[in-house]
This record gives structure tokens, sequence and C-alpha cells, in this order.
């Protein structure tokens, strides 16, 4: 019941600190670099709803400043050997992969009793969450402090995900709900820039894409290396640890070359030090949910010939069929 209780307070403090964009705007102590930011955060809400045919409801029409680094932390946990998460089943959105703290202490002490039990353990800050539709009525998911000042590119893309997932849902189906959120961010981030952003705009995100898929096509292979040692049954167990070793060490030493190519300090590049200094199976695992199917959910938009409504028609048609089903027809496409 407490963590129940804490989701509920922590997402009620969240909707009363929020109020609409235009009184932000119309408010003389608001920085004008968020003014800046909330006027762009509005022509991307309403191109969400003209062009990409995304709902046209409450949601990120009001603002709130939480005055912390992000909304909620994740916990995620997966075995020593298995990058496949563990689950923890609630109301409505059946079996999840994570469970989510809006008190980072909290978080933290919850990964640290799992990791008492033996996980492997990723806590990690989350930028924005969705209720899928459920707060419409007390206003929506409002925009937040906690990603606001993010590039154009990148502000459009997180608006689109959350909203799409007010589009599909498949309870229990973590894999695909979040791959087809990201399959409508990257589609309709990128059509964004090609017809809304300035030069200087797509030039900067252009800049910031390619060094994020060139991490995350490391992580990919580095997680699939490890999948499959995982699954060799007739390992021993010593040895899988030593192998273990040698593909993380890998990984490391292959991102620090990748690091210098982007040149520069290397502190600079802080979000992603951290996360390969603290990388480990859950981390991994987490990170799969986003990206696994998401190749064919594009292809599923480009079969449709690139409608949005048929697009939409057709992936709600996939989340009813059983979830084994759903993903292999996916992975059929890619």
């Amino acid at each position: 019941m407490g963590y129940y209780w804490q989701s509920v307070t922590g997402h009620l403090k969240v909707l009363n600190a929020a109020k609409p964009v235009q009184e932000w705007l119309d408010d003389s102590a608001t920085p004008e670099p968020v003014k800046r930011k909330l006027e762009l955060a509005r022509r991307i809400r309403e191109y969400a709803a003209r062009e990409l045919h995304l709902p046209d409801n409450p949601s990120y029409r009001r603002y709130a400043d939480l005055h912390r680094s992000a909304v909620v932390w994740n916990v995620v946990a997966a075995p020593e050997y298995s990058v496949t998460l563990k689950t923890w089943c609630f109301p409505v959105t059946g079996c999840v992969g994570y469970r989510g703290y809006f008190d980072e202490k909290k978080a933290r002490a919850e990964g640290d009793f799992l990791a008492s039990q033996g996980w492997e353990v990723s806590v990690y800050p989350v930028p924005a969450y969705s209720t899928l539709g459920w707060s419409n009525w007390a206003g929506g998911d409002p925009l937040l402090s906690t990603f606001i000042n993010y590039p154009e590119g990148e502000l459009a893309r997180l608006i689109f995900h959350e909203l799409a997932h007010q589009v599909v849902y498949a309870s229990g189906d973590t894999m695909f709900n979040e791959s087809f959120a990201t399959a409508v961010e990257r589609l309709g981030g990128s059509r964004w820039l090609a017809t809304q952003a300035s030069p200087q705009a797509r030039a900067e995100y252009a800049d910031y894409d390619g060094r994020r898929k060139q991490f995350n096509a490391l992580r990919l292979a580095t997680r699939e290396k490890l999948k499959v040692l995982y699954e060799q049954q007739q390992l021993p167990v010593a040895q899988k640890a030593v192998e273990k070793k040698r593909i993380l060490d890998e990984f490391r030493a292959q991102f620090v070359a990748l690091r210098t190519s982007w040149g520069g300090d290397p502190a600079r590049w802080r979000g992603y030090n951290d996360w390969v200094d603290k990388a480990n199976n859950a981390a991994f695992g987490a990170q799969a949910a986003y990206d696994e199917l998401v190749p064919g959910f594009e292809a599923l938009f480009a079969s449709v010939g690139g409608d949005w409504k048929r697009f939409y028609d057709a992936a709600k048609a996939l989340s009813q069929v059983p979830k084994e089903e759903r993903h292999k027809k996916l992975k059929e496409k890619q």
C-alpha cells in the first residue's frame, strides 16, 4: 500500500503544480528562455494533433516547475546471468519491468533492497511519464521543467512519445508499448524537423541524435552478446562470469573510443559516462524495451503508406492479439 500511496500522492503533487501555459507566458516572473520553450512546446502540441493525429486533449497544455532533475526514478532489476527484467504487476498497466518512485531516496532504497537479494539493479531518472489519458479529466499530463529545456527535436519527440501511449497500450507488454511510442516519436520527430524547424535546429539535432544512435548501437550489440552468453546453458557459471566481464570490459573500451571520436572534454558527455560506469544486466534489459520492436513498427507505418490513422488502427489491432503473436508479427516485418 505504501508504494501505491506514493504513486498517487506524487502524481497529484505534479498536477497541482501545473498551470495553463498561457498563465506562465503572461507572468512577468517567468524567465524569457522558459517562455520561448513553452511557446515552442505549444506549437509542437498543436502539430501533434493536427499533423500526426495524436490525441487532441488537455495533456501537455499546462506546465509545472518541479524544482528537481526528474519527475520519477525508475528501479529495474535483472538476474546475474540474464538481461530479462524482473516484473511487477499493477492495476491498469498490467505487469511491467520497473517500479517508479517520485522520491529518489525511496527509489534507491528499493534498489538497495533488491541488490541485497542478489539482483543486478539500475536506478535511473525519468523526465516524463504518461498516465495513458486517465488524468485528462484533471488537466492532463503536463509539460515539465525536467524536459522543457531539451533541444527542439528532442522536445518534439518526447511530446509525441508520451501522447502515443494514449493511442495504443497493451496491458503487461512494456516492449510493445515503448517500441510503438518510440516509433511514433522517431517518425513524427523527423517530420517536425524537416518541415517546422530552422536549419540551425536541424543541424544541432543531427549532431545530438548522431551521437545517440552510435551509443545505442553499441549498447544493443553488447546486450546481444550478453544474451547469447547467458543462453548457453551448458557453460559453467565460472566461465560465464569470465566471459561476462570480458564483454563488459570490451563495451567500456569501445565507448571510450567512441567518446574520443566525438571530441572535446570527456566530462562533457557526463550522461553517457554515468550510464557506462553503472552498466549491468538491468540497464541493458531496460534499454531493450524501447528499441527491439521499433523496426517492425516503422515497417508497419511504411506498409500503410505513411497514413497515421491507418498506422494507429493497425497497431491497435496488434495490441489485441496474444503477446507472443504480436511480437512475432512485428519481428517478421523487420
